[in-house]
């Protein structure tokens, strides 16, 4: 089991997959990651936020907890997918969109509105190029809102991750975060997404 840790569901306990199909993020990544969130943003009040490879949901499920408006979470096994809804529920969120497919297929696509900030968590055995199609995808596809944030959660012998067009690395300091075996590399859009756009 695992809980939420601030917010309006604070101390709630969410269900975790069984098995070694998920790697559930640690409460103290979690809680550091949201500080980031929070130094970055101020405040993740009335923000959209997508949470990628979500697992148990507990990522998404915290950023509402802490304020996020609109919360969208990826989850391929549908088993799992069903267990977040659950744990949705459990936590009094009636505004989680679970969607039960692939990473990749899901970025494909068009997306239903711009995210305010995007989480992605995905298998650490993920290949790096396969990463960087997401990532491509989240970028063309309509995904990131101008000034969007883009956390992705991988092993420290990971290299950082190929970052696309129009998504900046956040400058020193801020562009890595680093906790034990986890590593949280951080990048953004520029506020005005035309900006990144040649003519």
């Amino acid at each position: 089991m695992t809980r939420i840790i601030g917010g309006r569901a604070g101390g709630l306990r969410l269900q975790t997959p069984s098995g070694d199909r998920t790697r559930p993020t640690s409460d103290r990544v979690r809680e550091a990651l949201f500080s980031a969130l929070e130094a970055w943003a101020g405040s993740l009040h009335d923000l959209r936020f997508l949470d990628l490879y979500a697992g148990s949901g507990a990522i998404g499920l915290e950023a509402w907890s802490r304020g996020a408006s609109a919360v969208t979470l990826v989850e391929s096994d549908r088993r799992t997918a069903d267990l977040v809804r659950a744990n949705a529920r459990a936590v009094g969120c009636d505004v989680a969109e679970v969607v039960a497919r692939a990473v990749g297929s899901v970025l494909a696509g068009p997306a239903p509105a711009p995210y305010d900030v995007v989480f992605s968590d995905p298998p650490y055995p993920l290949a790096e190029e396969e990463l960087a199609t997401d990532l491509a995808l989240l970028a063309e596809h309509g995904w990131l809102a101008g000034g969007a944030l883009v956390v992705v959660e991988r092993s420290r012998r990971s290299p950082e991750p190929t970052w696309p067009d129009g998504l900046e690395p956040l400058p020193g300091k801020r562009r890595l975060k680093k906790y034990g075996e986890t590593h949280l590399w951080l990048a953004e859009t520029p506020e005005d997404p035309t900006d990144s756009v040649e003519p």
